[in-house]
């Protein structure tokens, strides 16, 4: 099957012949070519030229270029025509790079949270449950005990709220509470109850690459190519839940970075991600002090993983990336700001 990857990016349309150049998912990126992956061969050939290549081609450029539709999260509208990003609040003893430190103090984590908001987060991603590898399960009513009380509080605030979870009872208390996005690690198949909740909330929903997402999504697999293998992995889990009822203007989609993947994957995924918005999708990204920081770094501890953290939310954004998921919230939109800042100048020209 093939597949397009933009690439050749440019400052701006303006110097550029009419159809030489297509702009990304309707944001601030512009490009002049596509790598074409097919039956194990690549090759780059003009924007232009995409037509001939046939209908699979045509079908995934629209998907590449089409604007992604806004969403709207109570009061707030979250627009994709430039990255966002999304704050990580954890409540959970055991996370790799927060756990404890919010305890068992709603006040304080809600507090948390809406310091995020303050510092230019769009939304506040909350989890009560660690997903990193060995972590222990979470039975569902400690995890609603966790979250519940966060959530009540921060829609209050007018935060808008994802919910972290694989749970389909914690979905529903985390959505009755004032939630507005699922946040699924396991894509909604950990629980079977899940895809049912979602559809009927019809809430937005983000859909996680891993490659067991019913045993927690951290085991090893053999990839040949590991970014088309999760680009038709997550293909034919749109498909799915989109029949099972959920509309796809509210689906989300994430790479699963570190999740069953080895640091060569991981690099992979990042270096071709710009492949997945063949999906037409809005695409998260979530490497915030990740563990491949750690390796390219000395062996650098979670504390030390700023610089990383902000080098690969960079290279996300120059990919069109939408939603970056991040811990160090007000350095990473700052980040943004002087990306942005380039950006608008690049496409104003001389």
């Amino acid at each position: 099957m093939m597949h397009l990857r933009p690439v050749q990016f440019v400052d701006t349309p303006v110097t550029h012949e009419d159809g030489s150049v297509a702009r990304l998912a309707g944001g601030m990126q512009w490009f002049a070519a596509y790598e074409v992956i097919e039956a194990g061969t690549r090759r780059t050939i003009p924007v232009a030229d995409v037509a001939a290549l046939g209908s699979r081609a045509v079908q995934l450029h629209a998907a590449i270029t089409a604007p992604r539709p806004a969403l709207q999260l109570g009061a707030r509208t979250l627009r994709f025509d430039q990255p966002l990003v999304a704050g990580i609040l954890n409540v959970t003893p055991d996370s790799f790079s927060d756990g404890g430190r919010h305890g068992d103090d709603p006040a304080a984590a809600a507090a948390a949270g809406v310091d995020m908001a303050a510092a230019g987060a769009a939304l506040v991603d909350l989890g009560g449950e660690s997903t990193r590898p060995g972590a222990a399960a979470v039975w569902e009513g400690d995890e609603i005990a966790r979250v519940v009380p966060v959530v009540e509080r921060l829609a209050r605030s007018g935060t808008p709220v994802s919910i972290d979870t694989r749970k389909a009872a914690v979905m529903e208390a985390a959505l009755a509470a004032g939630a507005h996005i699922v946040n699924d690690v396991s894509a909604l198949l950990w629980d079977d109850r899940a895809v049912e909740v979602v559809a009927r909330a019809r809430c937005p929903v983000v859909l996680m690459h891993s490659p067991d997402p019913k045993d927690g999504g951290h085991a090893r697999t053999g990839y040949r190519d590991v970014a088309i293998e999760v680009f038709d992995w997550l293909e034919a889990r749109i498909a799915a839940v989109v029949a099972a009822g959920i509309d796809r203007s509210r689906i989300i989609v994430d790479p699963g970075i570190g999740f069953g993947k080895s640091l060569s994957d991981n690099l992979a995924l990042i270096n071709g991600i710009a492949l997945f918005h063949g999906l037409g999708c809005p695409i998260m990204l979530g490497v915030s002090r990740k563990r491949m920081i750690g390796a390219l770094d000395n062996e650098a501890p979670v504390s030390a993983r700023l610089g990383g953290s902000l080098a690969l939310a960079l290279k996300g954004a120059e990919a069109g990336v939408q939603i970056l998921r991040v811990h160090d919230v007000a350095a990473t939109v700052q980040a943004l700001k002087v990306w942005r800042g380039m950006r608008d100048r690049a496409l104003v020209g001389d």
